[in-house]
């Protein structure tokens, strides 16, 4: 059963990067993806950053009760945690519940309603016209809400610090400073991209191959959401082991 979805799953994306029939078509959609995706994220990616950041500092500020240690160490592990874990893997599974349960639902309706037919009928490529538009955009906006996911974190745990008193602002931007390797941010970059191609194509798939009717397009993004943190966690294992 497992090398069934997965051959149809590889033979899925073979057909999703053929070349599209007309880039205009495609090109608005991709436009309208990135606004779906991107900016209808932006508010719950922005609300759960901050308080990734805040809590993280607090949390590390109550363990860290030993006096050899530097406050400033506070900034650098909230900055490490947020840039290398927080931000690319939690928003990720946040945004798996919330995009990728779209994407199967809204191409499951159309499997089910025969809508994918009709465009197959017509001539169009159906998979790559309702594909390969949500993942150009999944890979186009969303390292970049992480980007600011990063940022906001950060700004969250400068915030919370302050406001708490567990360490004054200069220590927190001291520890920002401290021992900083751009590399991390490399890396939470190239597992984003990674995130956001498993989300998208599972999802995709999950709603492309729905059979029946209502309750079975529920299922399927019931299915996309597991399949895709289940993955997702996976993929971020390997990754860490790879890169770090």
């Amino acid at each position: 059963m497992f090398f069934f979805h997965l051959g149809r799953y590889v033979l899925l994306l073979k057909s999703v990067f053929s070349k599209p029939e007309n880039y205009r078509v495609y090109w608005r959609e991709i436009v309208r993806e990135m606004d779906t995706i991107g900016i209808g994220s932006l508010g719950i990616v922005c609300i759960i950053s901050v308080f990734l950041g805040a809590v993280t500092t607090v949390q590390t500020a109550f363990q860290l009760v030993s006096a050899i240690i530097p406050l400033e160490v506070i900034g650098m592990i909230t900055r490490d945690s947020t840039i290398l874990e927080l931000s690319p893997t939690i928003t990720m599974l946040v945004l798996a519940g919330r995009v990728g349960s779209s994407i199967s639902s809204q191409i499951g309706t159309m499997r089910v309603t025969e809508q994918i037919d009709a465009l197959e009928i017509m001539g169009v490529n159906s998979s790559g016209f309702l594909i390969l538009p949500k993942l150009i955009a999944a890979l186009t906006m969303i390292p970049l809400l992480i980007i600011i996911s990063m940022f906001l974190s950060i700004l969250g745990g400068y915030v919370a610090g302050s406001l708490s008193g567990a360490l004054s602002p200069s220590e927190y931007v001291a520890g920002l400073l401290r021992d900083w390797n751009p590399f991390i941010v490399t890396v939470a970059l190239i597992k984003t991209a990674l995130f956001a191609f498993i989300m998208t194509t599972v999802s995709a798939y999950q709603g492309f191959y729905t059979s029946g009717g209502a309750l079975e397009v529920g299922k399927s993004s019931t299915k996309a959401v597991v399949y895709s943190c289940i993955l997702i966690l996976c993929a971020d294992y390997i990754v860490a082991q790879l890169l770090l």
